[in-house]
């Protein structure tokens, strides 16, 4: 908020500082919409690697229509239960649990995702940083002029220069925000039909949002006071997913069925139990109750019940690596930890290329004592690790590194730990000690390195 005069706000008395925090808060809230989303948002991110492939699959056929490279995209999965979706600077594209959870199907995520895709393809972000640029100059200009006449004691004049500069940037900054999200609409609609996929469900999930306007604020969705609805915008919407020639094409059944797995899946690890209970009663015997039933039991230390329900799933489908995932975290927070090695260990069979099961079988295998484990870790921690800032998988390899009194690497170990926290000081300070005890030169030592020259961001040691 460096370009607000937040400076000036003391000169008021009570009743003129109330009427400009408006145009002051104003400046504030164009200032962080430059930023990154996920920074000026403060969300919590959270992993599940069963939920994370489902949406990076749903988005590789769009995201290649787009023109966009599916390996460089990172989807985030954010731990709120709000229906909401962003994405940031840095192909980075970010979705709620609440979203996952409150659609009620997979067609709707997937009209979602290309919505976001098309802003990501836009080039949205950027566009807007530039147009706020452009607003705030003026605005500002106005408050300052405002503010003076205050002073001189001419207090209408400086409240009409004030408050007409945050009306005329207000309607110019939703007025582009509007064109926004209804060019996001037909870029997203169009990328569906080039990829053959039905945009109905976007259509169904627009419809209901025009509905969630009817509420108060407080009750909306934040998608919902995000991305406004108008009935042009919408009309426009519909005519162009109608003509489209896979308006009617159902998603297979095996897809819905795997879409409501990963929400029962969800609900079992964020809902309390009892609620999940609820949801899910005994009686209930789909494949959806038992997943979401064995995580709740999971979670108030049942394991004889965990197991009984999540056991039939894997009788059925047992070439599923997730339900695999499930029962070897179940059985690994039981103290069962042979048992959890060989979930783990089939999940990973399974389904090799997924870094998160490697993560997880990892940690199982440092479960064991000894060094022959610890070295068993590495290989499976490191895979988890490559090219991803996975804070719990560093901190792993730290705890393998130091049982075999290998310092330098525990150090560097811990110093990807705290850079991938987002804690600059510490990475560096493991950094240099890393450096102290790595062969200089070696492909480690030049991480270590990197870490420990990096420059803090500003406002952050």
């Amino acid at each position: 908020m460096k370009d607000c005069p937040m400076k000036f706000s003391r000169m008021f008395g009570r009743q003129m500082h109330g009427r400009v925090a408006g145009a002051l808060a104003l400046c504030a809230a164009l200032t962080f919409a430059g930023m990154g989303a996920a920074t000026a948002q403060g969300v919590s991110i959270v992993s599940d690697a069963e939920t994370e492939a489902m949406l990076q699959e749903y988005a590789n056929p769009i995201l290649k229509v787009a023109g966009l490279d599916p390996s460089v995209v990172k989807i985030h999965l954010v731990n709120d239960r709000r229906l909401n979706a962003f994405v940031a600077e840095g192909q980075q594209m970010f979705y709620n649990t609440g979203l996952i959870t409150i659609v009620e199907t997979p067609d709707e995520l997937i009209g979602v995702m290309a919505h976001e895709i098309g802003h990501m393809a836009g080039g949205h972000l950027v566009q807007r940083r530039e147009h706020i640029d452009q607003l705030q100059a003026p605005m500002i200009a106005s408050m300052i002029l405002g503010i003076g006449a205050i002073a001189a004691g001419q207090g209408d004049a400086g409240m009409a220069l004030i408050l007409g500069g945050q009306h005329l940037a207000t309607r110019g900054f939703f007025a582009y925000t509007r064109e926004q999200e209804a060019s996001a609409d037909q870029a997203g609609a169009g990328y569906l039909q080039r990829a053959g996929i039905s945009a109905k469900g976007m259509l169904d999930l627009f419809s209901s949002m025009r509905d969630q306007e009817m509420l108060s604020e407080e009750r909306q969705d934040p998608f919902a006071r995000s991305h406004p609805m108008s009935a042009a915008r919408f009309n426009a919407l519909e005519e162009r997913v109608k003509a489209s020639p896979y308006f009617d094409r159902a998603m297979p059944p095996e897809e819905v069925h795997r879409f409501k797995m990963v929400q029962a899946k969800l609900y079992g690890f964020l809902d309390e139990p009892n609620v999940t209970f609820n949801r899910y009663p005994p009686s209930d015997k789909s494949d959806y109750a038992r997943y979401a039933r064995s995580v709740a039991y999971h979670r108030t230390g049942a394991l004889t019940e965990a197991l009984t329900e999540i056991d039939p799933l894997l009788a059925s489908d047992p070439k599923n690596p997730y339900i695999h995932e499930v029962k070897g975290q179940i059985l690994f927070e039981s103290g069962k930890i042979e048992e959890a090695v060989t979930s783990y260990r089939q999940s990973v069979d399974l389904k090799p290329e997924d870094a998160q099961l490697h993560l997880g079988l990892g940690r199982a295998l440092l479960g064991r004592d000894g060094e022959e484990n610890a070295r068993a870790a590495i290989p499976h921690l490191l895979t988890g690790t490559r090219g991803a800032a996975q804070p719990f998988g560093f901190y792993q390899l730290s705890i393998a590194y130091g049982r075999l009194n290998d310092i330098g690497m525990a150090e560097l170990a811990t110093a990807q730990y705290y850079n991938a926290l987002g804690h600059v000081k510490e990475a560096k300070m493991h950094a240099t000690r890393a450096q102290k005890n790595l062969r200089q030169g070696s492909p480690e030592w030049l991480q270590a390195q990197d870490l420990a020259m990096q420059t803090p961001p500003e406002g952050r040691g």
